[in-house]
């Protein structure tokens, strides 16, 4: 266990070695919006407006969670759902870590006090959702979250803190709710995720952080691992499917199965027009964030791959 959490470390310093230019242009449309609410966490709130400056009343509201070594205006640009908000008219909310935090900036997913409902990291998090969604006058089933990385493990826990706010969520290199403690266990879990679970004991495990007694419909997913992953391996994609399968009470055998271009491999749970879960893997990408055709940058982080994930992950929402 010592030494896979020394292989992680390592590995993550790596990623974590030269920090990743702000964009100038684009860093100086960021608006903070301090006074949002309860700030257990400590999280800066970063909004973007499209540039359009018009929201329609009711617009849908994305949240980005970036991941280590990211800043909140790194990931909104490179990911290209900055270009989408103009496109569509979308306000972002982008929470931005701190090194005070995390010396690393990751968000900190493997703490309990960071993801309980009504604590830390989270409810800070939460707060900004509901502060924007009432400035913005976004309907309440049209709220979503995607991140990256810690950022896409932190918002599976918040999909699960908060069932009753997120309608749709994404989670792109990231792992299953409640595998880790401390940061040590997060270390080894990426690299080494473990033995598998049925769905039913993944379900559990994410519902010791979840509302006591919900039972209401759980959030929408949209998951997304590449196979080459080697910084949290792709196996945790397969088990944080799982999870949803467990909690939305699906079936193991997807409704659809399917090869698509570049290397990339579809399934999903549910209808086709609406399916409450999907599963994408993609063959010879690493820890990224998967762009293209138009939709995102070639950057750290993102994976210049012919597949657009921002626009698919909209899709896939309704939006």
């Amino acid at each position: 266990m010592r030494l896979v959490a020394r292989v992680a470390r390592a590995e993550m310093r790596r990623q974590l070695a030269s920090p990743p230019p702000r964009p100038p242009a684009f860093a100086n449309t960021l608006l903070e919006f301090p006074n949002f609410g309860a700030n257990p966490g400590r999280l800066r709130m970063m909004l973007y407006v499209p540039r359009a400056q018009v929201v329609a009343p009711g617009a849908p509201l994305v949240l980005l969670l970036h991941g280590c070594g990211q800043d909140a205006a790194t990931f909104a640009f490179d990911s290209g759902w900055t270009d989408l908000a103009d496109e569509m008219g979308l306000p972002l909310v982008i929470p931005e870590q701190s090194e005070a935090n995390n010396q690393g900036r990751c968000f900190q997913w493997f703490h309990t006090s960071q993801t309980m409902r009504g604590e830390g990291e989270v409810h800070s998090i939460a707060e900004m959702a509901r502060a924007a969604a009432a400035r913005f006058g976004s309907a309440a089933d049209r709220i979503f979250v995607v991140g990256l990385s810690a950022g896409g493990a932190m918002a599976a826990a918040l999909l699960v803190a908060y069932p009753d706010l997120f309608a749709a969520g994404a989670v792109v290199a990231g792992l299953p709710v409640g595998v880790a403690g401390t940061a040590s266990q997060a270390l080894a879990r990426m690299s080494n995720p473990g033995p598998d679970r049925s769905p039913s004991d993944w379900a559990a495990l994410a519902r010791k952080t979840a509302p006591a007694g919900f039972n209401g419909a759980w959030p929408r997913l949209s998951i997304w691992h590449g196979e080459e992953d080697d910084v949290v391996a792709s196996k945790n994609g397969a088990h944080l499917a799982a999870q949803w399968r467990g909690l939305q009470g699906l079936p193991d055998a997807p409704s659809r199965d399917v090869a698509t271009t570049h290397g990339a491999r579809q399934r999903i749970w549910g209808p086709a027009a609406a399916p409450a879960l999907e599963y994408w893997t993609i063959a010879g990408i690493r820890h990224a964030y998967p762009v293209g055709k138009g939709s995102g940058r070639r950057a750290r982080f993102m994976a210049d791959c012919g597949v657009p994930a921002t626009r698919m992950i909209a899709r896939f929402w309704g939006i």
